[in-house]
């Protein structure tokens, strides 16, 4: 019986993956992740149709995502679920201008995507590189392609421009926006919550090792802080956010960096490890009293209360204000810090809702509807399988 879809969602430290009964409701058959390949690596599953949670080491040494896809193979194996597989979706972080829904992942599509791995060289060869190795696993499936840029399709064009030559823009370099799964996600459940109108004026921050704000109208995207590539926009674990442009002159002209200690710097020594010099784990700075740490966490705050600013200027106001992902859904101080530096905006949050992690968290008098909606890009995926 083939009746089930298999999600894979790729990074460069994890591999998150679920499989969905295939109906309306997609019910979960199974649902996990492997983490922290670089060290320490883990297999987390939850509990799910009467099995349950394991939580277990998978040694002390390094793996690749190549053996975190077999550990998960093995695992479908082991539950019986290889057979019923029909579908595959696969969450791809860049789809450039062409890729704007799930698409089947066919031999000319596959080589589109590969050319679109210098504007996302983190992420695009790893999620390219799991459409392979499910293909082999499993050759009957259809493999289907959900892509993060996607949702920032509908923003208007003078958001996705920039002030260079007109033959660059036409050539590709612009705005992408980028996390468009999860925000994605959020406007359904959004529609779930308030019908056709998803929250109005609605402002949803992702907030974890990569983090973004996202303006939405109705549910559409209409502005968002990341652009061309994923170092655009905040301050994030270990990737520097919005930079001026003469600082990357400066480096490579006067620092001599190469091209390739550049991107290092960046992607991977930036951000709140950069400015601490402590961690780029948010839960880790939160405990620690060094003053790196507290001005890591302060900028990180100022950064996003200054892009809620201007996305609501975008917007033409606030209604609703989302919090989502690692630190936006388990970290009340954080949200706290940037419910204060919004409250110019009518964003009132309750405290004790707050330490709680409640869906909704705003304080009965605030002017603007303040949620805390778990990410959850492994059904967006599923869902838009089951339109194509």
């Amino acid at each position: 019986m083939s009746d089930a879809i298999l999600v894979l969602n790729g990074g460069s430290s994890s591999l998150k993956f679920a499989v969905f009964d295939a109906s309306a409701e997609l019910s979960v058959l199974l649902r996990g992740n492997v983490s922290s390949l670089g060290q320490h690596p883990r297999l987390h599953v939850a509990a799910a149709a009467g099995s349950p949670e394991i939580d277990s080491s998978l040694g002390d040494a390094p793996i690749d995502v190549a053996k975190a896809f077999a550990t998960v193979a093995s695992l479908l194996a082991d539950r019986n679920l290889l057979a019923r597989i029909d579908r595959v979706g696969h969450r791809i972080v860049h789809g450039g201008r062409d890729f704007t829904e799930a698409t089947l992942l066919d031999a000319d599509a596959l080589e589109a995507l590969q050319l679109l791995e210098p504007l996302a060289p983190i992420h695009q060869r790893i999620n390219l590189g799991i459409v392979a190795l499910a293909a082999e696993l499993l050759p009957r499936a259809r493999q289907v392609g959900c892509f993060d840029t996607a949702f920032h399709a509908t923003r208007p064009g003078l958001a996705k421009i920039y002030g260079l030559p007109r033959a660059m823009t036409e050539a590709g370099i612009a705005s992408y926006g980028f996390h468009g799964l999860s925000y994605s996600h959020i406007a359904a459940k959004l529609r779930e919550r308030y019908g056709a109108a998803a929250g109005g004026r609605a402002i949803v921050a992702h907030l974890g090792s990569g983090a973004s704000l996202c303006a939405m109208e109705a549910g559409r995207s209409v502005a968002t802080t990341m652009g061309f590539s994923t170092l655009d926009g905040l301050v994030m674990s270990t990737r520097c956010g919005v930079l001026d442009p003469g600082v990357i002159l400066y480096l490579l002209q006067e620092r001599r960096l190469s091209s390739e200690d550049l991107a290092s710097l960046l992607y991977e020594r930036s951000g709140l490890l950069g400015v601490s010099g402590v961690s780029g784990d948010m839960q880790v700075l939160l405990g620690a009293k060094v003053p790196s740490a507290v001005q890591a966490v302060d900028l990180f705050v100022y950064r996003i209360g200054r892009e809620i600013g201007s996305l609501a200027a975008a917007l033409g106001g606030l209604d609703t204000l989302v919090f989502s992902a690692g630190i936006g859904e388990h970290a009340p101080l954080i949200r706290h810090k940037i419910c204060a530096a919004a409250e110019w905006l009518g964003v009132e949050l309750d405290e004790d809702l707050n330490q709680k992690s409640a869906e909704s968290v705003s304080a009965r008098k605030s002017r603007v509807a303040i949620l805390v909606i778990p990410a959850d890009e492994e059904q967006a995926v599923a869902r838009e399988l089951l339109t194509l």
